[in-house]
């Protein structure tokens, strides 16, 4: 049915992921204008409770739940019956690509996300990507795909600032990108600090609230690592060109500077709706209560370098990128199995980053041949990282 207001179909919507903090804030941005948007598939991990009430709510035609334990507890929770119900996580490549869909949402967490952004993007589907281990592992595989620069739109909020800096402008004409970071809770840890950091402190962030590994990660500062090599292959930008530094405020989200010595930079408090939406609604902008800023309060913006010594995993990332290859999956998924570990306090704080460069150390450099290539290194990093000793 058409939209009254404007004479237009809704925007069909799935969303990977739909019970995590990007998916629920994607939902509820879409629940908020249905003239706009309708949902059409829903996926989630284990939490069976949240998926149900979702599609009780939104009615989407198919949806898939990865955990099959929970099938008929799933199952029996529903006042609603979807077309299909799929379960596994094999079954995710099936709903990334569903023709009902116009747009998919991938906010999936980790390399599991990567198939379902490669297969969508083959089959011709535009897609709005908060999953950033697509990019970074099969960066390589994906931007060899026919449309792969129009298909693809960021949903993390540094890369959003990039791309609404970007437009318009042309790439001879870019000096370099900043890309900025909170710090998280560790800024201004010294480094014998580091040494006492517990789970707790770790997901303490001070301004974003986040799911556990991304929290982890930035606490690391690896988000940021995986960030630019992200950049990297969605924006053509050689890694040296693009820069982090530490931005406590979290006010500014990037930075473009351009050859005249000019730069653009988009602001805004520290809310993922704003680039959750302008993903579901680009090339448009539409009306949509989030915060914004108080240009007439008294406020600070600060800036000051990384340090790599303090936040080794910055380095670990670009590196493994510039060697390229299947550098980038073997340290992704070293840094998913040691955020693991340090979660269920197999090992400590410090130790993330020295897991991580125990397998670059112990892989070596070889070409992409394939998504398979990237899930047997996937698969061998995994073995060797959970059975390292620390």
């Amino acid at each position: 049915m058409k939209s009254k207001k404007d004479g237009h179909l809704p925007k069909k919507i799935t969303v990977l992921g739909s019970t995590g903090s990007i998916g629920t804030q994607a939902l509820e941005i879409i629940s908020n204008h249905p003239d706009k948007f309708t949902v059409t598939g829903l996926s989630a991990n284990q939490n069976w409770k949240r998926l149900a009430e979702q599609v009780n709510k939104f009615k989407p035609k198919r949806v898939l739940l990865a955990d099959e334990k929970y099938r008929t507890e799933f199952e029996s929770a529903l006042s609603y019956r979807p077309d299909d119900i799929l379960y596994g996580p094999d079954s995710l490549t099936d709903l990334a690509i569903d023709d009902e869909s116009d747009l998919l949402l991938n906010a999936l967490v980790g390399f599991s996300g990567f198939m379902s952004t490669y297969e969508a993007l083959k089959s011709g589907k535009k897609v709005a990507l908060a999953n950033k281990e697509s990019l970074v592992v099969g960066g390589e595989l994906l931007s060899n795909i026919t449309g792969f620069q129009e298909l693809l739109v960021p949903v993390d909020s540094e890369h959003s600032a990039m791309w609404q800096c970007l437009t318009g402008e042309r790439a001879e004409n870019i000096a370099r990108i900043i890309i900025t970071a909170s710090g998280g809770p560790f800024r201004t840890f010294s480094k014998d600090e580091m040494h006492k950091i517990t789970v707790e402190d770790a997901l303490n962030h001070p301004n974003w609230e986040m799911g556990q590994k991304i929290t982890i990660d930035s606490s690391t500062m690896m988000n940021k690592g995986l960030e630019i090599i992200e950049a990297h292959w969605l924006y053509e930008i050689d890694l040296e060109l693009i820069e982090p530094v530490i931005h406590p405020q979290s006010i500014i989200h990037s930075i473009v500077e351009f050859v005249d010595g000019s730069s653009k930079a988009q602001l805004g408090p520290p809310d993922m709706k704003v680039p959750i939406l302008y993903a579901l609604t680009h090339p448009e902008r539409i009306n949509y209560e989030n915060p914004v800023l108080d240009y007439n309060e008294r406020m600070s913006l600060t800036f000051e370098p990384v340090d790599m010594q303090k936040f080794p995993c910055v380095g670990l990332a670009v590196e493994s990128a510039k060697e390229g290859g299947i550098m980038p999956a073997v340290m992704n998924a070293a840094n998913e199995v040691a955020v693991d570990r340090f979660l269920n306090r197999e090992i400590r704080y410090i130790e993330v980053s020295q897991l991580i460069e125990k397998a670059l150390n112990k892989f070596h450099h070889k070409e992409i041949v394939s998504p398979q290539t990237l899930l047997e290194v996937d698969r061998e990093t995994r073995k060797f990282a959970n059975k390292l000793l620390m």
